[in-house]
């Protein structure tokens, strides 16, 4: 079937009363989610004491790489509304998924490297810093972790976003196909929280620093090998996770 037909058919499932019925729902559901984390983060805010509110808004503020990367990341949530985003978005995926070297041993070290971005490392990173005496650490990774699970997940069911392996049937999927949704990875993002979380707590030099992510890049490539993410899923992960890596230290100090 070629692309045409395919359109064509979505053309006409679009004009059926059920799917109009939930995409109504659907649109309906992400507007309470971003209503959601609005009234939340307002909230939040105003909880606050003035003096303390001031100054977290003013550290906030200040970070011109932490509000370069919230651009960053309103821009890939946004290209999803464009289909020339989409073409490249697949070119790239097909790019890397289906061409190049693809051995047994490759695909079971791509499979192992992404684990590195589960929740099960994470807690196991978090169990070994407590049990070190660096609890401070660990107690930031758990609720850092936790929180930017709970965001993913909301803007998982806001953007919508189907696996590459629903859409494409030409993927080459290593391991299971994951039931959940694509935008954004969530390994990347875990992966890059992890990393930017460590970096600012043991204040590791530049060499160590870059090590780590070139690991975390790793991890975010692996996704797309793996046939389970977009690029811009993986994008948008790890901007999220380095924004969360960064927005975690300022604002503890005022929970």
């Amino acid at each position: 079937m070629d692309r045409n037909s395919e359109a064509r058919i979505q053309h006409k499932l679009a004009a059926k009363p059920e799917v109009q019925h939930q995409l109504r729902r659907l649109t309906i559901r992400r507007v309470l989610i971003a209503w959601g984390l609005i009234v939340a983060s307002t909230l939040f805010l105003l909880w606050l004491p003035p003096a303390s509110r001031r100054s977290l808004l003013a550290s906030l503020f200040a970070n011109r790489l932490l509000i370069m990367l919230l651009l960053v990341f309103g821009l890939t949530v946004i290209s999803l509304l464009w289909s020339v985003g989409q073409r490249l978005d697949v070119w790239v995926f097909t790019t890397l998924n289906l061409r190049g070297y693809h051995a047994i041993w490759l695909d079971r070290t791509m499979w192992l490297a992404t684990q590195l971005g589960s929740a099960v490392f994470a807690a196991l990173l978090a169990g070994v810093a407590y049990a070190l005496g660096y609890r401070r650490f660990a107690v930031d990774m758990v609720l850092g972790s936790l929180t930017l699970w709970l965001l993913v997940t909301l803007l998982k069911v806001f953007t919508d976003r189907a696996r590459p392996f629903n859409l494409l049937r030409e993927t080459r999927v290593v391991g299971w196909r994951v039931p959940s949704l694509s935008f954004p990875s969530g390994h990347s993002a875990q992966t890059f929280f992890v990393i930017t979380a460590a970096i600012g707590h043991f204040q590791l030099p530049l060499g160590a620093a870059l090590g780590l992510y070139a690991s975390g890049v790793l991890v975010a490539f692996t996704r797309i090998y793996l046939g389970v993410h977009y690029p811009r899923d993986v994008l948008a992960g790890a901007v999220l996770g380095l924004i969360w890596g960064i927005w975690g230290p300022l604002v503890m100090p005022y929970l």
